[in-house]
């Protein structure tokens, strides 16, 4: 059920130039699903809505949420500030993840780029809990590497692509993933739009089933302002046209399924 509660930040650090870890004690933790995200509201009154940041990670005892992110922004940036005590508001736990019923028994590969590595994260460790095989494909602009000592743990194997070639294949996730030569059932990915239409181009080539998290600007995170909606295929059953919620009805989706 949504809610919004106060969570106490139990730790915060930059992993990479702008690119942040924070561990929030939380009883959303115990509810919280890979794909899924909350929302964090800045604490200046100017700054109204909430920051959607997807779930990194849930630690062992089901008490605490990590969350990594940019500070790109005013408001993000003002979270990357808080302390160690401090306590922050949180509307949660929202969306849709990825349903890991349907990777039983399948070899998966989980594709990450940029700030849409930290959800893969979360659905890795989960898929190794129940025994799905998985390799990784994280893409980055450069040799800053943030999490992924972090998969390597979880993961099958880790291949790593980078814009400017100093790790890694030089390119994308879709060119890492063609020289690995990486064979698989199903693909999970997160990342840039530009991204996530080659990977769903790239599973209709080879008569895959993908699920993709889509990412998108949101203002209220629940589904009433229509601010987050993508095209689809078939209309929708809540606006009766070919649009959905990002924030509802996703932001997971079977990559044919929609419009991109």
């Amino acid at each position: 059920m949504k809610r919004k509660e106060k969570a106490e930040i139990l730790s915060q650090e930059e992993l990479a130039p702008g690119i942040w870890s924070l561990w929030l004690k939380s009883s959303m933790a115990a509810e919280a699903r890979p794909g899924q995200f909350v929302g964090v509201y800045p604490k200046d009154g100017s700054r109204l809505l909430m920051r959607p940041i997807s779930i990194c990670d849930v630690d062992e005892e089901k008490t605490a949420l990590r969350l990594v992110y940019r500070a790109g922004g005013n408001g993000t940036k003002e979270i990357s500030s808080y302390k160690k005590g401090e306590k922050v508001d949180l509307l949660g736990v929202l969306g849709n993840g990825y349903d890991l019923s349907k990777m039983q028994g399948r070899k998966v590969i989980l594709l990450g780029g940029g700030i849409g590595i930290p959800p893969m994260l979360y659905l890795a460790k989960e898929l190794e809990y129940s025994g799905v095989h998985t390799n990784t494909v994280l893409g980055y602009a450069n040799a800053d590497l943030f999490l992924k000592a972090d998969f390597d743990k979880v993961s099958d194997f880790v291949y790593v692509a980078t814009m400017d070639g100093s790790v890694g294949t030089k390119g994308t996730v879709i060119d890492a993933l063609n020289d690995g030569f990486i064979m698989a059932d199903m693909l999970c990915a997160c990342g840039p739009m530009p991204m996530l239409r080659a990977v769903k181009q790239y599973a209709q080539e080879q008569g895959m089933r993908a699920y993709i998290s889509l990412e998108e600007r949101m203002a209220c995170g629940v589904g009433a302002c229509l601010g987050c909606v993508t095209k689809t295929k078939e209309p929708d059953e809540h606006t009766h046209v070919n649009n959905t919620r990002i924030c509802v009805e996703g932001p997971v989706f079977d990559a044919s399924v929609v419009d991109i």
